[in-house]
Protein backbone atom coordinates (compact mmCIF):
# COMPACT_ATOMS: atom_id res chain seq x y z
CA UNK A 1 0.00 0.00 0.00
CA UNK A 2 1.83 3.38 -1.25
CA UNK A 3 2.89 5.87 2.12
CA UNK A 4 0.22 8.83 1.07
CA UNK A 5 -2.90 5.82 0.70
CA UNK A 6 -2.08 4.34 4.02
CA UNK A 7 -2.37 8.00 5.78
CA UNK A 8 -5.35 8.70 4.64
CA UNK A 9 -6.68 5.13 5.48
CA UNK A 10 -5.85 5.96 8.85
CA UNK A 11 -6.97 9.30 9.36
CA UNK A 12 -10.57 8.15 8.09
CA UNK A 13 -10.31 5.19 10.31
CA UNK A 14 -9.46 7.92 13.46
CA UNK A 15 -12.54 9.79 12.46
CA UNK A 16 -14.63 7.16 11.70
CA UNK A 17 -13.69 5.64 15.45
CA UNK A 18 -13.57 8.79 17.56
CA UNK A 19 -16.80 9.38 16.44
CA UNK A 20 -18.39 6.87 18.61
CA UNK A 21 -15.32 7.41 21.59
CA UNK A 22 -12.91 4.63 19.80
CA UNK A 23 -9.10 4.96 18.94
CA UNK A 24 -9.25 2.79 15.83
CA UNK A 25 -7.02 0.19 16.98
CA UNK A 26 -8.69 -2.51 15.63
CA UNK A 27 -9.22 -0.31 12.40
CA UNK A 28 -5.10 0.30 12.22
CA UNK A 29 -4.58 -3.11 13.20
CA UNK A 30 -6.60 -4.54 9.90
CA UNK A 31 -4.81 -2.11 8.09
CA UNK A 32 -1.54 -2.87 8.81
CA UNK A 33 -2.58 -6.63 8.50
CA UNK A 34 -3.29 -5.63 4.93
CA UNK A 35 -0.22 -3.80 4.00
CA UNK A 36 1.69 -6.67 5.52
CA UNK A 37 3.10 -5.07 8.43
CA UNK A 38 4.82 -7.68 10.92
CA UNK A 39 3.14 -8.42 14.03
CA UNK A 40 5.90 -7.48 16.42
CA UNK A 41 5.44 -3.59 14.44
CA UNK A 42 1.88 -3.50 14.10
CA UNK A 43 0.99 -3.79 18.13
CA UNK A 44 2.97 -1.14 19.43
CA UNK A 45 2.21 1.17 16.11
CA UNK A 46 -1.57 0.48 17.00
CA UNK A 47 -1.47 1.15 20.82
CA UNK A 48 0.82 4.52 19.97
CA UNK A 49 -1.83 5.72 17.28
CA UNK A 50 -4.69 5.04 20.04
CA UNK A 51 -3.24 6.67 22.46
CA UNK A 52 -2.98 9.81 20.83
CA UNK A 53 -6.75 9.81 19.15
CA UNK A 54 -7.90 8.92 22.85
CA UNK A 55 -6.64 11.59 24.13
CA UNK A 56 -8.42 14.08 21.71
CA UNK A 57 -11.30 12.15 22.32
CA UNK A 58 -11.55 12.46 26.15
CA UNK A 59 -10.52 16.09 25.62
CA UNK A 60 -13.49 16.65 23.61
CA UNK A 61 -16.12 14.74 25.40
CA UNK A 62 -15.25 16.50 28.83
CA UNK A 63 -16.08 19.43 27.45
CA UNK A 64 -19.17 18.31 26.02
CA UNK A 65 -19.86 17.47 29.95
CA UNK A 66 -20.14 13.32 29.06
CA UNK A 67 -17.13 12.50 30.78
CA UNK A 68 -17.48 11.93 34.43
CA UNK A 69 -14.67 9.84 37.00
CA UNK A 70 -17.55 8.01 38.42
CA UNK A 71 -18.85 6.74 35.12
CA UNK A 72 -15.25 5.30 34.44
CA UNK A 73 -12.90 4.60 37.07
CA UNK A 74 -14.40 0.87 37.73
CA UNK A 75 -13.92 0.03 34.72
CA UNK A 76 -9.95 1.28 34.50
CA UNK A 77 -9.39 0.07 38.44
CA UNK A 78 -8.75 -3.58 36.99
CA UNK A 79 -8.38 -2.70 33.56
CA UNK A 80 -5.29 -0.90 33.75
CA UNK A 81 -3.04 -3.52 35.65
CA UNK A 82 -4.42 -6.20 33.07
CA UNK A 83 -3.30 -4.02 30.17
CA UNK A 84 -0.33 -3.63 31.39
CA UNK A 85 -0.17 -7.88 31.39
CA UNK A 86 -1.45 -8.49 28.22
CA UNK A 87 0.86 -5.94 26.50
CA UNK A 88 3.83 -8.06 27.59
CA UNK A 89 2.60 -10.89 26.30
CA UNK A 90 2.10 -11.98 22.29
CA UNK A 91 -0.13 -14.36 20.68
CA UNK A 92 1.77 -16.12 17.76
CA UNK A 93 1.25 -14.35 14.56
CA UNK A 94 -1.28 -17.53 13.20
CA UNK A 95 -3.31 -16.94 16.01
CA UNK A 96 -3.49 -13.01 16.61
CA UNK A 97 -5.90 -11.62 13.53
CA UNK A 98 -8.12 -15.04 13.55
CA UNK A 99 -8.51 -14.76 17.54
CA UNK A 100 -9.47 -10.80 17.01
CA UNK A 101 -11.91 -11.09 14.21
CA UNK A 102 -13.83 -13.35 15.88
CA UNK A 103 -14.34 -11.45 19.06
CA UNK A 104 -14.94 -8.45 16.57
CA UNK A 105 -17.59 -10.23 14.63
CA UNK A 106 -19.29 -11.43 18.01
CA UNK A 107 -19.11 -7.35 19.03
CA UNK A 108 -20.57 -6.12 15.83
CA UNK A 109 -23.32 -8.39 15.43
CA UNK A 110 -24.82 -7.78 19.08
CA UNK A 111 -24.52 -3.88 18.46
CA UNK A 112 -26.27 -4.48 15.14
CA UNK A 113 -29.13 -6.32 17.08
CA UNK A 114 -28.99 -3.31 19.54
CA UNK A 115 -29.19 -0.30 17.32
CA UNK A 116 -32.50 -1.44 16.19
CA UNK A 117 -34.16 -1.18 19.79
CA UNK A 118 -33.03 2.76 19.89
CA UNK A 119 -32.03 3.65 23.49
CA UNK A 120 -34.55 3.50 26.49
CA UNK A 121 -33.34 6.52 29.30
CA UNK A 122 -35.41 4.72 31.54
CA UNK A 123 -34.15 1.36 31.60
CA UNK A 124 -30.63 2.75 32.00
CA UNK A 125 -28.90 1.89 35.47
CA UNK A 126 -25.30 2.46 36.82
CA UNK A 127 -23.30 -0.71 36.62
CA UNK A 128 -22.73 -3.03 39.81
CA UNK A 129 -19.49 -1.89 40.88
CA UNK A 130 -17.81 -5.59 41.04
CA UNK A 131 -19.03 -6.20 37.78
CA UNK A 132 -17.48 -2.87 36.39
CA UNK A 133 -14.45 -4.46 38.35
CA UNK A 134 -14.55 -7.82 36.67
CA UNK A 135 -15.65 -6.52 33.24
CA UNK A 136 -12.53 -4.17 33.02
CA UNK A 137 -10.33 -6.70 34.44
CA UNK A 138 -11.06 -9.17 31.41
CA UNK A 139 -11.47 -6.71 28.64
CA UNK A 140 -8.02 -5.04 29.48
CA UNK A 141 -6.49 -8.29 29.29
CA UNK A 142 -7.66 -9.04 25.96
CA UNK A 143 -7.05 -5.35 24.74
CA UNK A 144 -3.36 -5.65 26.24
CA UNK A 145 -2.78 -8.94 24.45
CA UNK A 146 -4.23 -7.86 20.91
CA UNK A 147 -2.87 -3.81 21.10
CA UNK A 148 -6.61 -2.59 20.17
CA UNK A 149 -7.41 -0.29 23.34
CA UNK A 150 -10.65 -2.42 24.39
CA UNK A 151 -13.35 0.21 24.23
CA UNK A 152 -14.14 -1.17 21.28
CA UNK A 153 -15.31 -3.98 22.90
CA UNK A 154 -16.58 -2.18 26.07
CA UNK A 155 -19.16 -0.27 24.80
CA UNK A 156 -21.29 -2.99 23.25
CA UNK A 157 -21.28 -4.89 26.81
CA UNK A 158 -22.04 -1.38 28.55
CA UNK A 159 -24.91 -0.74 25.80
CA UNK A 160 -26.41 -4.13 26.08
CA UNK A 161 -26.67 -4.33 30.08
CA UNK A 162 -28.16 -0.61 30.01
CA UNK A 163 -25.29 0.79 32.10
CA UNK A 164 -25.48 4.21 29.93
CA UNK A 165 -26.44 5.89 26.59
CA UNK A 166 -24.56 6.11 23.32
CA UNK A 167 -23.00 9.27 23.90
CA UNK A 168 -22.04 8.23 27.64
CA UNK A 169 -20.40 5.10 26.37
CA UNK A 170 -18.57 6.69 24.01
CA UNK A 171 -17.35 9.04 26.64
CA UNK A 172 -16.59 5.88 28.88
CA UNK A 173 -14.72 4.08 26.11
CA UNK A 174 -12.69 7.31 25.10
CA UNK A 175 -11.14 7.05 28.62
CA UNK A 176 -10.61 3.55 28.95
CA UNK A 177 -8.82 3.33 26.17
CA UNK A 178 -6.62 5.97 26.97
CA UNK A 179 -5.38 4.17 30.10
CA UNK A 180 -5.65 0.62 28.45
CA UNK A 181 -3.45 1.61 25.45
CA UNK A 182 -0.55 3.49 27.53
CA UNK A 183 -0.97 0.18 29.95
CA UNK A 184 -0.18 -1.58 27.29
CA UNK A 185 2.42 -0.31 25.08
CA UNK A 186 4.09 0.08 29.17
CA UNK A 187 3.75 -3.79 28.86
CA UNK A 188 4.66 -4.07 25.11
CA UNK A 189 7.76 -1.84 25.78
CA UNK A 190 9.94 -4.03 27.69
CA UNK A 191 9.80 -6.34 24.87
CA UNK A 192 11.88 -3.91 22.53
CA UNK A 193 9.22 -3.47 20.05
CA UNK A 194 9.97 -1.86 16.39
CA UNK A 195 8.58 1.30 15.73
CA UNK A 196 8.66 2.54 12.29
CA UNK A 197 10.27 5.87 10.95
CA UNK A 198 7.10 6.97 9.55
CA UNK A 199 5.17 7.08 13.03
CA UNK A 200 5.32 10.72 13.72
CA UNK A 201 3.70 11.48 10.10
CA UNK A 202 1.18 8.63 11.16
CA UNK A 203 0.13 10.17 14.35
CA UNK A 204 -0.14 13.61 12.68
CA UNK A 205 -3.10 12.10 10.43
CA UNK A 206 -4.93 10.14 13.09
CA UNK A 207 -4.94 13.77 15.30
CA UNK A 208 -6.56 15.39 12.24
CA UNK A 209 -8.95 13.07 11.81
CA UNK A 210 -9.48 12.00 15.78
CA UNK A 211 -10.37 15.62 16.32
CA UNK A 212 -12.97 16.09 13.38
CA UNK A 213 -14.70 12.50 14.54
CA UNK A 214 -14.94 13.45 17.93
CA UNK A 215 -16.03 16.74 17.38
CA UNK A 216 -19.13 14.83 15.13
CA UNK A 217 -19.59 12.09 17.91
CA UNK A 218 -19.53 14.45 20.84
CA UNK A 219 -21.99 17.48 19.16
CA UNK A 220 -23.62 16.34 16.14
CA UNK A 221 -24.58 12.33 15.73
CA UNK A 222 -28.05 11.37 16.53
CA UNK A 223 -28.04 8.01 19.51
CA UNK A 224 -28.68 5.53 16.37
CA UNK A 225 -26.19 6.98 14.29
CA UNK A 226 -23.79 6.29 16.80
CA UNK A 227 -24.77 3.01 17.35
CA UNK A 228 -24.92 1.84 13.11
CA UNK A 229 -21.68 3.47 12.72
CA UNK A 230 -20.17 1.32 15.51
CA UNK A 231 -21.80 -1.93 14.31
CA UNK A 232 -20.08 -1.10 10.87
CA UNK A 233 -17.22 -0.30 12.03
CA UNK A 234 -16.59 -3.49 14.44
CA UNK A 235 -17.60 -5.56 11.16
CA UNK A 236 -15.69 -4.02 8.68
CA UNK A 237 -13.09 -4.63 10.98
CA UNK A 238 -13.67 -8.21 11.99
CA UNK A 239 -13.50 -8.78 7.94
CA UNK A 240 -10.83 -7.17 7.32
CA UNK A 241 -8.61 -8.64 9.95
CA UNK A 242 -10.14 -12.47 9.56
CA UNK A 243 -9.18 -11.70 5.53
CA UNK A 244 -5.97 -11.03 6.51
CA UNK A 245 -5.42 -14.00 8.23
CA UNK A 246 -6.32 -16.22 5.08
Amino acid sequence: MPDLAFAFAIAVVAALYSAVGQAGGTGYVAIMGLAGFAPETIKPTALALNILVSVLACIRFYRARLLTWRACYPFGVLGLPFSLLGGALHLPSSTYQPVVGALLLAAGLQMLRGSRAGVDQAGLHPPPFVLALLTGGVIGLVSGVTGVGGGIFLAPAILTLGWADTRQTAAISATFNLINSAAALAGVWATMPVLPAALPFWLACVGGGGIVGSWLGARHLRQRTLRLVLAALLLASAVCMLAASL
